[in-house]
């Protein structure tokens, strides 16, 4: 038994209405001031690409790339494999996530990232699935909060697999034996 697409969750539309609202809301709150922008990799390359084409504002972009997840669970331990290349001492510093869930992950990374003495350090996510939270954690910047249920696609994966989706579905157990 696999996964199948169950259901659209959200369109194009909507993921581009929420970039350029958050684009808007991040140049207004940062304005006059660069920022420095950490994209979660890999889920969030997506959404990096088109936020950033939506902040007017001069920016820094970095990559980090972090897990917690082995197939649709995550195992609760958090494993850096790429830090970022560049100091953030002083930073305006953005972490951009493709979803936060239970909020393990971006807790811990937030915690370690200020160590790291930025000026200021804020969360924006695409998704945000507060139903899940295991632990409390602020999110200065939400695209579209969605229901507990497996989402793939616009970077989101399922071992790897769908994040070329265009749009955001939902998966479902097959049924069907194969």
């Amino acid at each position: 038994m696999g996964k199948v697409v169950d259901h659209l969750l959200v369109s194009k539309e909507e993921i581009e209405e929420f970039c350029e609202r958050i684009g808007k809301q991040i140049t207004a709150d940062y304005a006059g001031h660069e920022i420095y922008l950490i994209c979660v990799l890999k889920g969030s390359f997506m959404f990096l690409a088109d936020l950033a084409r939506h902040i007017d504002l001069p920016c820094m972009i970095d990559f980090m790339a972090v897990s917690s997840y082995k197939g649709e669970k995550s195992t609760g331990v958090v494993k850096i494999h790429k830090d970022l290349d560049y100091d953030i001492s002083g930073k305006n510093v953005i972490i951009v996530e493709d979803i936060v869930d239970t909020g393990l992950t971006l807790s811990h990374l937030k915690n370690m990232l200020t160590t790291r003495n930025p000026a200021s350090i804020r969360i924006c996510t695409a998704f945000d699935k507060p139903s899940r939270r295991l632990t409390p954690i602020h999110i200065d910047y939400i695209g579209k909060e969605i229901p507990d249920e497996f989402i793939v696609g616009y970077g989101l994966d399922l071992d790897g697999r769908y994040r070329n989706l265009s749009e955001v579905v939902v998966l479902r157990d097959d049924d069907v034996e194969n």
